[in-house]
């Protein structure tokens, strides 16, 4: 979902009308929700056909919600534990070789930010953790450990901040005052440097809240992941649905789908030849009522942003598989710029 700060509205699947439109939910189908969140995508699925959903989510509290909705669709929904980009693993561990449909919803959900205890806002003062899993490294190790130039670059490839290498400058001298532990006092410095002026429509702190939530959960090698792991699983006419909300992602998605569809030649000279007159994804067209397009992808109809003020960033990009096998991940090709890994964390917390 967007990285807009506390939401008090209540959770709206984004652009589920599109969703629904893409995948064409059939009786007897089986199709994977990669995100369960908070079931919005899950329920209408499961609404609108006889069809079962494999419903994946890391994040515990997630599945624990689910629960009551697997109640009420009792034999036709399974909730797993787990992350999207182990689909493949996760799936056939059921039993199920191919599935109908794919939809992934990216990014963290409402409710996350609502949790101030989670760590996700700069707007809620809560500990500073952002781990949707809850495992491996936190947002506070990352900013007490990461030397500035290290730091300076994850905020400036998963924020997009231009002012990175400053935000990074004044974590360093802070944290050698006290280190970080609470998110409003990192919102607080983040703003001492990027200063807010009445216009801006977003908070100081977004660009780099949002570097370390992607960075903190690899985010983006996720979805690299999960995008192959679709392209595994769907049998031919199988679709997929990724709706994003910000560039990176978006970014990824949209190289991913014109070099499965044929459209973008080989990615690289290192990836093998392939016949271009059999990509493994061909492009679906077709716009429901009142959705945009922009730039291949589709955008919220002007009704549902007034709406929900959500949907205004979102885009979604679907695929419908052919027969072509599925191709090697090449995460260059996706745009996916090499940043520090967690792994330079020792178990200590220390920089390793």
């Amino acid at each position: 979902m967007s990285d807009s700060g506390r939401s008090s509205a209540p959770h709206i699947p984004v652009m589920l009308a599109d969703v629904l439109d893409v995948l064409r939910p059939r009786d007897g189908g089986i199709y994977v929700d990669g995100t369960f969140g908070a079931g919005g995508y899950t329920r209408a699925i499961l609404g609108s056909a006889d069809c079962a959903v494999l419903a994946i989510d890391r994040d515990p509290s997630a599945i624990l919600r689910g629960r009551e909705l697997a109640t009420e669709f009792a034999g036709r929904l399974t909730l797993i534990e787990g992350c999207f980009g182990d689909m493949v693993r996760l799936v056939r561990a059921l039993g199920h070789a191919t599935v109908d449909g794919v939809v992934l919803d990216l990014g963290v959900s409402s409710m996350q930010l609502d949790e101030a205890e989670r760590g996700f806002s700069f707007q809620q003062d809560g500990p500073l953790d952002m781990r949707m899993g809850g495992e491996g490294p936190s947002a506070a190790d990352v900013v007490n450990t990461f030397d500035e130039g290290d730091l300076a670059r994850i905020i400036a490839v998963y924020g997009e901040e231009k002012r990175a290498r400053a935000v990074a400058k004044a974590i360093v001298a802070a944290r050698a005052r006290a280190e970080f532990s609470r998110t409003l006092e990192l919102a607080e410095t983040v703003a001492r440097v990027i200063g807010r002026r009445p216009q801006d429509r977003i908070h100081p702190a977004t660009r780099t809240f949002q570097a370390l939530r992607i960075f903190v959960n690899d985010e983006l090698g996720e979805l690299a992941r999960g995008l192959s792991g679709a392209e595994e699983l769907l049998h031919e006419g199988g679709r997929l649905a990724a709706v994003t909300f910000h560039s990176l992602e978006d970014r990824a998605v949209k190289r991913f789908l014109t070099e499965r569809t044929g459209r973008g030649g080989r990615a690289n000279r290192h990836m093998p030849e392939r016949d271009e007159a059999a990509p493994s994804f061909r492009e679906i067209e077709h716009l429901s009522d009142g959705a945009r397009r922009a730039r291949g992808a589709r955008k919220a109809a002007d009704a549902e942003i007034d709406a929900n003020p959500r949907a205004r960033s979102a885009k979604l990009r679907a695929a419908e598989r052919t027969a072509a096998p599925a191709l090697p991940l090449d995460t260059g090709a996706l745009g996916l710029r090499a940043v520090p890994a967690l792994d330079r964390l020792s178990p200590a917390g220390g920089a390793a």
